[in-house]
């Protein structure tokens, strides 16, 4: 017999609040992620959904001095498990979050197994951090981001990270998979370090970049930038592709 789905409705006034940690546990649902609407007067808004045998996430707030933390956690729900990268992995519960494009971020995003699609267009991003027990990952990073920190992982699924352009600094991506495909997306021109690998699937990637061993590419001018990426690739089972846009 299915369970009755409930909503918590979240809705965070910004209260002056310039930098802001997040920090999303969905337990083993679905979590969506991306900016709201330009000018809104909100720090966060979301739908939050959980079952009727569970408690409502758990909510934890602390701001002051232009500085807040939001926490949000979800009680129990579906086993974790290992999926295979080809099969659906949909929990029973989903997260739907809005976050303040203008406040600069730092945010951690779990699941224990349903899919995470996180979008930070237009978003003041320093920092992300995205695991997933078994489903897939989708994360796109903002443009002009500098020194950016950005980490996808996935037990099971498919990863794919995109970068955006006129990325500054230096900053660090990586995106693993225990067992699906990997595909990280670069903007044209990008200068990049690359270490790459599978287990048992295909390494492709883009000529842009020279070979230096196995697991190691680079671009040429990648010593002398003043701007560039080190990334990290790799999956226990699937291909796994740096690939210009």
């Amino acid at each position: 017999m299915s369970k009755k789905v409930l909503i918590y409705d979240l809705t965070e006034p910004i209260q002056g609040t310039k930098t802001a940690t997040y920090d999303f546990n969905v337990g083993t649902g679905n979590l969506t992620i991306e900016p709201l609407a330009s000018g809104a007067e909100l720090l966060a808004s979301g739908s939050l959904e959980y079952l009727e045998n569970q408690a409502i996430p758990t909510r934890t707030m602390e701001i002051g001095d232009g500085r807040a933390a939001l926490a949000l956690k979800a009680d129990g729900g579906l086993k974790p498990g290992f999926r295979l990268p080809w099969a659906a992995c949909m929990g029973e519960t989903g997260w739907q979050i809005q976050l303040n494009p203008v406040v600069q971020s730092e945010i951690t995003a779990r699941s224990g197994g349903g899919n995470v699609k996180i979008d930070l267009s237009g978003m003041a991003i320093t920092r992300v951090l995205a695991d997933c027990g078994g489903g897939n990952m989708d994360l796109i990073l903002p443009a002009e981001a500098a020194n950016l920190d950005a980490r996808a992982k996935s037990g099971g699924g498919n990863v794919s990270v995109e970068l955006g352009k006129g990325m500054s600094g230096n900053s660090f991506v990586s995106a693993t998979s225990g067992a699906g495909n990997v595909t990280i997306s670069l903007p044209a021109g990008i200068a990049g370090l690359i270490h790459i690998s599978t287990g048992m699937g295909k390494v492709i990637v883009d000529p842009q970049f020279s070979r230096l061993d196995k697991n190691t590419f680079r671009s040429e001018n990648y010593e002398s930038a003043a701007n560039k990426i080190e990334i990290t690739a790799k999956s226990g089972a699937g291909n796994v592709s740096v690939i210009i846009k």
